[in-house]
């Protein structure tokens, strides 16, 4: 066997171990979820192969007869389900997605209006990332952090003062809704652009559930397409574009903007997944919302901080906890990791440390997606108790969550559901 060979077998092995231990883990970082298996077979197809530029029928490479079929049909698939104008599948990833945005709509020099990172918004939305790569100035929104959400009235005298080029909602923590109908006369005022990044709550958008940004008066929603919609690493853009113009620069931003080639086969994995959202979509958002309801209650019960106790903790798939007297976020997610709970560190409000913040992140969605249930999330905490609060050797509670795993190892609210959900899917 040569070297090379031997270094190929490694990069597989480790891929086998991956699956053995995600098979084995309670996974609950709210940015993540399991594909199902008709769409993960998308993922080896020879759409990986290929190349299309541009628009379907207008193509810069020949050989694209069917994947203009099947990205048509895709587009087709996303305005219905999101009840949209326009449907873009081409960005590569939520962040893309967002590139996209502010190459459409800014230029440098603008001034964005968005969250702050230390009150949940995503990174691109930072200077030192999409934002600052544009060349813009953001005004972050004031924050009512007892609420987790914008402070409404001190929002609109900021939206006048500032009269961005453009308004950026949503964010990476997002318990509850954007207050977008409160806002929407302001910012009608303004007359600028309404952007909503709904890569976390995009499923359950999709399914009826949360908000509905498009009828509330955002013209745009760019997301990522593998949290609470369960599939493939993608991005995707979605408008009710106000005028052609818009259109025309929307369009122009995602290509020949921020993407050339846009990943066929993860495009043809999307489309599976909005066929199955379609199908099972409401159903899988309702049970991912009573599971984070659950789960907060549960460890709030234990003696947790979890956020919003007065709002239900969430109304989405995240729950946001403060164990600063715990450990912090740092340790309390590393501990986790050890005893097989998959979650991460975040920053609260009031944190400007990014590597030692006082909280950690849960979401519901993958949890939900392989099965479990209201009733499992007061196990799910208790787990969570053993390690956080009564320090006890990760490695026996990991015992406990492997076993308690036993009973959910298949994908749920999808087509085919007698598949492993950590399969490893080999080409022989």
């Amino acid at each position: 066997m040569s070297d090379w060979k031997k270094e190929a077998d490694y990069i597989s092995g480790m891929i086998d171990r991956h699956h053995e231990w995600f098979d084995n883990s309670i996974p609950m970082i709210a940015s993540e979820n399991v594909i199902s298996p008709l769409a993960r077979e998308m993922l080896v197809t020879d759409f990986h192969d290929r190349y299309a530029e541009g628009e379907p029928g207008e193509r810069y490479y020949h050989g694209n007869i069917y994947v203009d079929k099947v990205e048509l049909k895709i587009m087709e698939l996303a305005r219905k389900l999101f009840k949209c104008e326009y449907a873009d599948p081409r960005p590569i990833s939520g962040t893309v997605a967002n590139i996209g945005i502010l190459k459409a709509l800014t230029k440098p020099g603008d001034v964005i209006t968005t969250p702050a990172l230390s009150d949940g918004a995503h990174i691109s939305t930072a200077k030192f990332g999409a934002v600052g790569i544009r060349g813009l100035t953001n005004q972050n929104y004031p924050f009512d952090v007892e609420n987790m959400n914008l402070d409404i009235d001190a929002t609109k005298k900021m939206l006048l003062e500032v009269r961005p080029k453009l308004a950026l909602f949503g964010r990476s923590v997002f318990l509850v809704p954007a207050p977008l109908e409160e806002l929407r006369p302001t910012l009608e005022e303004i007359g600028c652009p309404v952007w909503y990044d709904g890569a976390h709550v995009l499923g359950l958008i999709a399914a009826g559930r949360f908000q509905d940004p498009l009828r509330e008066g955002a013209h745009m929603i760019t997301g990522s397409t593998h949290k609470t919609l369960p599939g493939p690493q993608h991005g995707i853009l979605l408008a009710n574009p106000r005028d052609e113009k818009m259109l025309r620069r929307l369009k122009s931003g995602i290509f020949p903007g921020v993407t050339s080639n846009h990943h066929l086969h993860a495009m043809a994995a999307l489309g599976i997944t909005l066929a199955e959202h379609l199908e099972f979509g409401e159903d899988y958002a309702d049970q991912i919302i009573r599971n984070a309801k659950a789960l907060g209650q549960a460890m709030y019960e234990l003696g947790f901080k979890v956020f919003c106790p007065h709002l239900g903790f969430t109304e989405s798939h995240t729950l946001a906890i403060d164990v600063a007297e715990h450990g912090g976020g740092e340790m309390i997610s590393q501990l986790m990791e050890d005893a097989n709970m998959i979650a991460n560190k975040n920053l609260l409000p009031w944190d400007t440390k990014p590597k030692s913040p006082s909280g950690i992140r849960l979401g519901t969605q993958e949890l939900t997606r392989i099965g479990m249930k209201e009733s499992h999330m007061t196990e799910v905490a208790e787990f969570i108790k053993r390690i956080a609060m009564d320090k006890e050797d990760p490695a026996k509670v990991k015992e406990d969550v492997c076993e308690f795993r036993k009973d959910f190892k298949f994908v749920q609210y999808c087509f085919n559901t007698d598949i492993p959900a950590y399969k490893r899917h080999r080409i022989v």
